[in-house]
């Protein structure tokens, strides 16, 4: 299913994939064979990408132990004839959900809120103006899209001028939509909202005093790495250094503020990075299906990542924290697995991750045309349905 903004759409979670992955097999040093391997997988992905007719496709496998490769194919846009390097990078939409879901999880580990606090309270300056139907909403609510709020703003185009910072931004958009009434009750079904996770991400805000952005990249993206990191549409204007988006009409749109949602939607949808840091967060998450992890100064426990992993207690579809939930054969175990997909209207991305293997594919393409996202499924299919790749250490 697909959510239209009133100036750009972020994808949510599309239908599972049918796969099923090849037994997998116990890590060895790289062999010819195996090189040679490599290189056909990053034929097939150009192979899928220019039956597809689209300027580029990018991919990774994680597993527990790290990454298992990183492979592209095309050009940054369509009628150029810069090809895409392994370590440019991607916008990720609706992916930084988790994310954001990730920072509070910090957040609450380190003491500045607590998980069931009624938004209410984190907003205090807005309780008497707040209408009643949210007095039990918590940011638990916020993340699962179970706070009964629009799927966004009705006046998100205007924030594209707006000069205020973007935590006065954020708190405009609280107060803007707080004071309508939920679409549907609460805590009930799901309606995928985008203004939810701002809401999320403002509540880290007020915690804080530091925005979603400095809160995001000090305590998530330093601590692991993640250089490439950043917001909006990657690269420059003047020269075509990263891949860019491309339009409805297959045109691509250079870096700047139209190339992405404005920058108030931050919390729900506006991550770039390349595709090997993008592994590193995933394989965050598998490391804490098995136990603690500790990011930076901050220690998340296996418990943490448990809730993180774990859908609302509600109506189908399965979702929680950012991430939807499938059954599938490829998973292992109980066949449980964890992915989300994102878009702007300009790029599309998905990933999906097996607890039980320790393993993940993600696939990303600067196209968001339906072409594009065939093309992304068809790749994520290949890599666990057709491919072996060795056992994390926890399943050896």
């Amino acid at each position: 299913m697909q959510i239209s903004a009133s100036i750009a759409a972020m994808s949510v979670l599309l239908p599972p994939l049918a796969l099923a992955l090849a037994s997998l097999s116990a890590p060895q040093s790289p062999t010819a064979t195996e090189r040679a391997a490599a290189a056909t997988i990053e034929s097939r992905i150009e192979a899928i990408r220019a039956k597809a007719g689209i300027p580029a496709l990018g991919a990774a496998v994680v597993a527990l132990d790290g990454l298992q490769g990183v492979w592209v194919a095309g050009t940054r846009r369509a009628g150029g004839t810069e090809k895409v390097e392994r370590d440019d990078q991607w916008h990720l939409g609706s992916c930084t959900k988790s994310m954001t879901a990730t920072l509070i999880a910090l957040l609450a580990t380190r003491g500045d809120l607590e998980w069931d606090t009624p938004i209410g309270e984190c907003f205090s300056d807005l309780a008497t103006e707040m209408d009643v139907g949210y007095l039990d909403v918590t940011i638990v609510d916020l993340m699962c899209h179970r706070a009964g709020l629009a799927p966004n703003p009705s006046d998100l185009g205007r924030y594209y001028s707006d000069a205020r910072s973007l935590p006065e931004q954020r708190a405009a958009v609280a107060r803007s939509m707080l004071r309508q009434p939920p679409v549907h009750p609460p805590k009930g079904e799901l309606l995928y909202s985008n203004a939810g996770f701002i809401l999320a991400g403002h509540v880290a805000e007020v915690a804080t005093g530091k925005s979603w952005e400095e809160l995001i990249r000090t305590l998530l993206f330093e601590p692991l790495g993640m250089t490439s990191a950043g917001f909006g549409a990657p690269g420059t204007e003047e020269t075509c250094d990263q891949p860019r988006g491309h339009g409805p009409e297959g045109m691509p749109v250079k870096p700047g503020p139209m190339a992405d949602n404005a920058q108030v939607l931050g919390p729900a949808g506006t991550v770039h990075m390349s595709l090997a840091d993008w592994a590193k967060y995933v394989q965050l998450h598998m490391k804490g299906c098995r136990g603690d992890v500790k990011v930076g100064e901050i220690t998340l426990t296996r418990e943490t990542f448990a809730r993180l992993h774990t859908p609302y207690p509600g109506p189908e579809p399965s979702y929680g924290y950012g991430w939807g939930f499938a059954k599938q054969p490829w998973a292992g175990g109980d066949g449980t697995c964890l992915g989300h997909n994102g878009s702007n209207t300009m790029w599309f991305c998905q990933t999906w991750f097996s607890p039980e293997r320790g393993l993940a594919a993600l696939v990303t393409t600067n196209d968001a045309s339906t072409k594009a996202k065939d093309a992304v499924d068809e790749v994520t299919k290949m890599l666990l349905q057709e491919l072996q790749w060795p056992a994390s250490a926890a399943a050896r």
